[in-house]
């Protein structure tokens, strides 16, 4: 049991690291958070600080879900891995380091997803993609593959371990695009401009 706890601090303290607000800081001097939407994630640092900044974000993001697995396998083997990964995102959602005001953990949960279950991870992120670009809305591509993770876990015939964790990451999405899901439905939620 404390090798599992300690897997689950460890990989909170990883979400917590941010690399858009980190940006904002060190290159606009400005706290993400007040700007744009007001997440402190990859697309709100895209609309901010420009695609580069974007693509850097959402690549650093992935990278603490990625890590966070390899920590939690090393420390507590498979259950490890997974509770690490639930943690890290919880992190990047909710960093106490940030007052509790993170982003919506997609870039981080896809980090997780590319270690834990590789072949999901793929057909997520290219599912991600083609909403992407036919539709222009980033939050309709992550509530879609949100909701389509754990019944494509549960039908590549993975645990139960790998379901609840599918079930947990996709409640906390859901929950953190709650407005989104308000916008789309009047019509008045953001398109992004990707060229």
């Amino acid at each position: 049991m404390t090798r599992y706890i300690l897997c689950a601090v460890i990989g909170y303290l990883i979400g917590n690291i941010s690399p858009s607000y980190l940006l904002g800081r060190g290159i606009k001097n400005i706290d993400i958070r007040e700007h744009g939407s007001g997440n402190a994630g990859a697309t709100n640092t895209f609309r901010v600080l420009g695609s580069k900044m974007g693509l850097l974000v959402f690549l650093c993001d992935v990278l603490k879900g990625v890590v966070s697995v390899f920590i939690g396998r090393w420390i507590g083997g498979e259950y490890g891995g997974i509770i690490s990964a639930v943690s890290a995102i919880s992190g990047h959602n909710w960093p106490i380091v940030l007052g509790f005001k993170g982003g919506k953990g997609i870039a981080a949960s896809l980090g997780t997803l590319f270690i834990l279950a590789p072949d999901i991870a793929l057909i997520m992120f290219a599912i991600g993609v083609v909403i992407i670009l036919t539709t222009k809305y980033v939050s309709l591509a992550s509530i879609i593959t949100t909701i389509l993770l754990p019944i494509c876990i549960w039908i590549r015939g993975y645990s139960r371990a790998y379901i609840i964790y599918g079930v947990i990451i996709a409640a906390m999405a859901l929950y953190r695009h709650k407005s989104n899901i308000s916008r789309l439905i009047s019509g008045k939620e953001n398109k992004i401009k990707i060229f």
